[in-house]
């Protein structure tokens, strides 16, 4: 009887979670127009690893930590992995200038 309850209890924070993210997800793409590509990474990576840490604590037992946890993870990963791209890009950058001022 026990285990029932603990997973209709899980099914509906899964169900609120869905639903909430349904709603919520496309109000952060639409708000991220005015943000740096580094910006865009960190939010979004702090969104996807909340909702996977949620969804992990759910099953573990607490979705609130697992979220945090997640968050946490997610926006740092994404925080250095803009940081990442921007540096590719800037090298990128001076290696055509480079090449432009050696062609003529």
């Amino acid at each position: 009887m026990r285990s029932k309850v603990i997973s209709r209890q899980s099914g509906n924070i899964l169900v609120a979670m869905l639903l909430v993210s349904l709603f919520v997800m496309p109000l952060v793409f639409v708000g991220c127009a005015g943000m740096s590509q580094t910006q865009q990474r960190t939010l979004s990576g702090g969104a996807m690893g909340a909702a996977g840490g949620a969804l992990i604590g759910a099953m573990a037992g607490d979705a609130a930590w697992g979220a945090a946890i997640g968050g946490a993870v997610g926006a740092t990963g994404g925080f250095l992995y803009g940081k990442h791209k921007k540096s590719v890009n800037r090298a990128y950058q001076q290696g055509a200038h480079d090449a432009q001022k050696k062609r003529y």
